[in-house]
């Protein structure tokens, strides 16, 4: 009976194993099936390409050409300037097709700065001699209150 019952065992053992074979055999050939399926839609789809027209191409042309043609002083303006920051309507501004207006922003910004802490300074110096003209009608008023009170005792003597 117990050899019956190994060699039951064993065919059982024998029969799963091969069954999970061909079922990793199957699953093999779907990713296959899938990766070839995926390869033919792939190869299928077509890129056409872009159509440019002449006017672009002659407007293309014409930007790289005015890059290209750069000079040493057109790229570094402020390099041949006797000021470092001066700003200037009439310098490359006028030959390329946009203005450069950071320096002039810096400037703007640097200006405003000092308006604004020129006016702070002038508030808190108000308000400093405010301060000090009460400071002072107080210590009167104490050295009055202080008069007033050694006349009483003087009077009271």
């Amino acid at each position: 009976e117990e050899d019956l019952l190994n060699e039951v065992c064993r065919e059982v053992v024998e029969r799963w194993s091969d069954s999970q074979v061909v079922d990793a055999k199957e699953e093999k050939e779907d990713e296959v099936q899938a990766i070839a399926s995926m390869m033919e839609k792939q190869a299928r789809i077509v890129v056409k390409p872009k159509e440019v027209s002449q006017e672009e191409k002659q407007r293309k042309a014409a930007l790289l050409a005015q890059y290209a043609n750069v000079t040493d002083e057109e790229e570094y303006p402020f390099l041949h300037c006797p000021g470092l920051f001066q700003t200037s309507s009439n310098s490359s501004a006028g030959s390329s097709l946009f203005r450069n207006t950071n320096v002039e922003d810096v400037l703007n910004a640097r200006k405003l700065e000092r308006e604004l802490l020129r006016d702070e300074f002038q508030k808190k110096k108000e308000q400093d001699k405010l301060q000090r003209e009460k400071d002072k009608l107080a210590k009167q008023e104490r050295k009055e209150k202080e008069k007033k009170r050694t006349q009483k005792g003087e009077r009271k003597r």
